[in-house]
């Protein structure tokens, strides 16, 4: 068959240099090259947002001012592209309300089996319930005194929005004469108007009546005649005392309950009609922590024991918090000298929760010298922060109080978000909750397992047959060990990528161009052959499948790997070679296929550093760790390794950064759940580094990240000219007002809004883009302008300030670390995530370390080329050798060979998981034969001739 392609030419986005490049249609290319070489701008500033321009295109001016516009990447054609998808890691849903189930749409389906073969059961008594009969509603109701005074009601409308005119016009014309709306009772001859946004619930009433001697009949017939009206509901209003709702349906023979008709909403979270009445459907609340409010208790109230906003000033004698404690401590006879652990029970009771109503008199004197008594009732410390959060206007302000929150579960529901008679359906003895809470592997063996009467099995079998679809996808995948409450925004970009890959192939869309970035973050080499296999199934339904890929084993598995480079940056943006795994290896210029070769690798070290101390984590029992006690060795560089959800995330970034960022950094944190953690004394500083922004506007770039902008301005501010004319260093600054360019506050460019189509961003025309006014860029050193050093590369900056030990100290580190190519002054929204970790890397290098700090990094080698890698390695040995403790999660076998230390957690993820598999160096690890991670460390270490005997090779 003739092969198809993707046909570009004149590419030049970003870095991009004017390429021209076939690329295979219908089949798996993997596109490679430097970290900043031009892989992303090439998948998706070009061939995506192009597809997703056209289809933009195809629709109506109204529609496209809804969607918002695509700009039009540039490119001078492209043929033959296909309608695009992109499953990139940027797209995480942040929404609590969001779950693995609901993205999968697995948790829809389930809705919709428990709604139509789930069991009920009183949600009171526990008993299975079933269907009322007009008999049975009748006997109810008798049993009531004589002489009651009762309506009967059929809700027509439950919860619906809208003004419902014919419904009220419908009972009116069927002689109906009253009705009850939002639980007030209106007369049906008067005009009722309904707010049409607002959601409303009508009942007619079909009969009122005083219960009797021989009423039986009368009952009976209104009972039937409200049924038939409200498709089997009734509500039955007792005159001075509680409703009843009646179903035809559901009802508890023991408690006299009724539930409400089952229908998908009920077990929707989303839905008032299915959520917690407390929560809302959340699951959890965030109520004010006091463990976060006094942080240290063997502080005394007088040394500043409350650290809250609005009560950090406590300490001040001259403040009206200190005259409140000083009230307190009078009437409830306590010391403000005391420890506040050593307070009475009764005193930190009254501290924290009030004095229940009684007033004390509270001595104030203001700062005018105005003295004042006030005789108040003190509200406590919780109510008083719980109160000025809600008073709050400013998103800044309750940002700030949002950090001595706690998330706690839902005193109600306990955390599974539903209302309590949508929680009491089952199926298979679960209800949904519980169901949801199963790892995706046992969830699959339920549902699969599941036992069914005739009629069940002939109402759900298609049902679930989607559901074992779509989780056998998700088994396919790798995610395995996640579960379908699991919330999307804890998901990491690969989890949340492979989900989506899920879906799409659940879907079973043709004839697509599929875009993804890098579906194997976070997956071990394990689950690696899975992943690929998947991708070729989405291949051979007949889509194209672009793969922003660096790992291995995908290059090889690969119809077509394109390698762009040679270098990063601005020394990158070309076509280097084209073709399959075994064509790119014959390739000299190439630098992936030297990899792939083995020409060029990353290199084993020598020996392996021996600890200089140890910390010990004791009783971690974080999400599924099992309270595992651990020592982690000092002044090492250490591996965390394991199969994905096997707890290296709980144990690393739950439990102990968090820990050491509360001792060492004072740091407002909610460490993940151990007994202790001994041995922190021995460190002075704990830093996570995450490919996180280094900012998140334009005017954040590395020069200001690593401070040398400051340095730089200093040395400006120190010229002739400028003392001249009497400028200091903020006359350099574009964030200032006096040296900026006013026209466009120091951006450089100016934002034009148009209609129907995307804003225009257009250098200033006052400036030129230059950001400075005039009489700024007249000053100069060594003939450049302030502007024309941010525009400098680092390799440029490197030689121009060589006699400046200060500037080239930090620059220095920037160009180690592989960053060269980038602009001083780079706004750092353009930085990709490796370059990002890489500036807060060179960041940390070009300091003066203590050699006592702790580096924690969770997989960085996320988004970085071979030869990324080896210069990462370089970076973490060297801080390493200055006796700091570097501690890292990883997949990749380049990294973890290195190390001095591994920790390998497992064995499996999920439930199975949560253990110590095994501990010690590479080498010791990769004898043991129940550790997944050691098997492929074996492979490597053989495969570059370790000189180091293996332990199963010394038996």
């Amino acid at each position: 068959m003739e092969r198809k392609y993707i046909k570009i030419r004149g590419a030049n986005e970003h870095n991009l240099k004017h390429i021209d490049l076939d690329i295979p249609r219908d089949e798996l290319v993997v596109l490679t090259g430097l970290s900043g070489s031009g892989k992303s701008s090439l998948a998706f500033d070009t061939i995506y947002a192009e597809g997703q321009r056209r289809y933009m295109e195809s629709l109506s001016s109204y529609a496209r001012q809804f969607l918002g516009q695509m700009e039009k990447p540039d490119v001078e054609l492209i043929e033959g592209l296909s309608p695009a998808i992109s499953i990139d890691q940027k797209s995480t849903n942040r929404n609590p309300r969001s779950t693995v189930g609901t993205v999968t749409e697995i948790y829809d389906y389930m809705r919709l089996l428990y709604a139509r073969i789930g069991i009920p059961h009183c949600p009171v008594c526990g008993r299975e319930i079933r269907r009322q009969t007009v008999d049975e509603m009748t006997d109810q109701i008798l049993k009531l005194p004589e002489g009651t005074r009762l309506q009967l009601l059929a809700p027509i409308v439950r919860g619906k929005k809208g003004m419902h005119e014919k419904v009220l016009q419908s009972a009116r014309k069927s002689g109906y004469v009253r009705v009850r709306i939002d639980g007030n009772l209106y007369e049906l001859s008067e005009e009722i108007r309904l707010e049409k946004n607002l959601r409303h619930t009508i009942e007619i009433v079909v009969d009122r009546l005083v219960l009797r001697k021989g009423i039986e009949k009368r009952i009976t017939e209104s009972i039937e005649q409200t049924l038939g009206l409200s498709g089997g509901l009734l509500t039955l209003d007792v005159i001075g005392g509680e409703s009843l709702n009646l179903s035809s349906s559901f009802s508890c023979p023991d408690c006299g309950i009724s539930i409400e008709e089952i229908e998908p909403r009920s077990f929707s979270f989303n839905n008032p009609f299915g959520a917690c009445p407390d929560c809302f459907g959340i699951g959890y609340k965030m109520e004010f922590d006091q463990g976060l409010m006094i942080p240290d208790e063997s502080l005394s109230l007088n040394q500043g024991a409350i650290s809250v906003l609005g009560w950090m000033n406590s300490k001040d004698s001259g403040s009206f918090g200190h005259a409140m404690l000083l009230a307190l401590a009078e009437r409830y006879h306590f010391s403000l000298d005391t420890a506040f652990r050593d307070l009475p029970e009764e005193a930190r009771s009254v501290i924290l929760y009030g004095t229940k109503g009684e007033k004390v008199t509270v001595h104030y004197e203001s700062q005018f010298g105005k003295g004042n008594v006030h005789h108040v009732a003190f509200e406590g410390l919780l109510a008083n922060v719980n109160r000025r959060y809600r008073e709050c206007f400013s998103e800044k302000m309750k940002a700030e109080y949002e950090q001595y929150m706690r998330i706690t579960p839902c005193p109600l529901c306990k955390g599974a978000r539903l209302k309590k008679s949508s929680l009491a359906v089952t199926l298979g003895e679960r209800n949904i909750y519980q169901a949801s809470e199963l790892s995706i592997e046992n969830f699959h063996r339920w549902i699969s397992e599941l036992e069914l009467s005739e009629r069940q099995l002939a109402i759900g079998e298609q049902v679930i047959r989607e559901i074992k679809a779509r989780t056998r996808f998700m088994l396919d995948v790798g995610l395995d060990y996640l579960t379908l409450s699991r919330a999307a925004g804890t998901l990491s970009g690969g989890e949340s990528q492979r989900i989506r890959l899920a879906t799409q192939i659940g879907s079973g869309l043709v004839g697509v161009a599929y875009i993804l970035d890098e579906p194997s973050i976070g997956l071990h080499q394990r689950d690696n052959d899975r992943l690929i296999a998947t991708l070729k199934r989405l291949r051979d339904m007949g889509n194209s499948v672009l793969v922003v890929e660096h790992d291995e084993d995908t290059m090889r598995a690969a119809d077509c790997i394109v390698d762009i480079g040679p270098g990063a940056g601005e020394h990158g943006g070309e076509v280097i070679a084209v073709g399959t795994a075994e064509e790119i290896m014959k390739n000299p210029r190439s630098i992936t296929g030297q990899y792939l070769s083995g020409k060029r690798r990353i290199e084993i070290p020598k020996r392996r550093r021996e600890p200089a101390g140890w910390l010990r984590v004791l009783g971690a029992s974080e999400n599924n760790l099992k309270g595992i006690d651990l020592s982690i060795p000092l002044g090492v560089f250490t591996c965390v390794t394991g199969v994905s959800g096997s707890g290296k995330s709980s144990l690393v970034n739950e439990i102990l950064y968090k820990t050491l960022a509360k001792k060492l950094n004072r740091a407002r944190t909610i460490p993940g759940r151990c007994r202790a953690i001994e041995g922190a004394e021995q460190l002075d500083k704990v830093i996570d580094i995450d490919q996180s922004p280094i900012g998140r506007t334009p005017r954040s770039n590395p020069a200001t990240y690593t401070g040398v902008f400051d340095l730089i301005r200093d040395l400006f501010a120190s010229t002739q000219d400028a003392k001249a004319r009497g400028y200091s260093k903020g006359r350099f600054s574009f964030n200032v007002k006096g040296g900026r360019c006013e026209a466009c506050s120091g951006d450089g460019i100016v934002k034009i809004e148009m209609h129907f189509l995307p804003d225009v961003y257009v250098p200033c025309e006052v400036c030129g883009g230059k950001r400075y006014n005039r009489e700024t860029l007249d000053v100069k050193y060594k003939g450049k302008s302030i502007y024309d050093v941010l525009s400098m590369t680092v390799e440029e900056a490197l030689s121009f300030f060589q006699n400046v030990p200060s500037i080239t100290r930090k620059i220095q580190t920037l160009n180690d670390v592989g960053l060269g190519y980038l602009r001083l002054g780079q706004p750092s929204t353009e930085l990709s995530g490796g370059e990002a970790q890489r500036i807060k890397l060179a960041s940390e290098l070009s300091r003066r370390g203590t050699g006592r700090t702790i580096y924690v990094l969770d997989e960085p080698t996320t988004g970085l080329h071979f030869e990324d890698v080896r210069r990462l390695v370089d970076m973490l040995q060297k801080l390493a050798e200055s006796g700091n403790t570097v501690l890292v999660i990883e997949h990749n076998l380049d990294v973890i060979k290195c190390a001095d230390y591994l920790i390998d957690m497992g064995p499996e993820g999920g439930d199975r998981g949560g253990r110590v598999v095994c501990t010690g160096t590479p080498e010791e690890v990769a004898g043991c034969e129940s550790s997944f991670t050691g098997k492929y460390v074996k492979r490597c270490l053989l495969s570059q001739g370790s000189s180091i005997a293996l332990p199963s090779e010394k038996e």
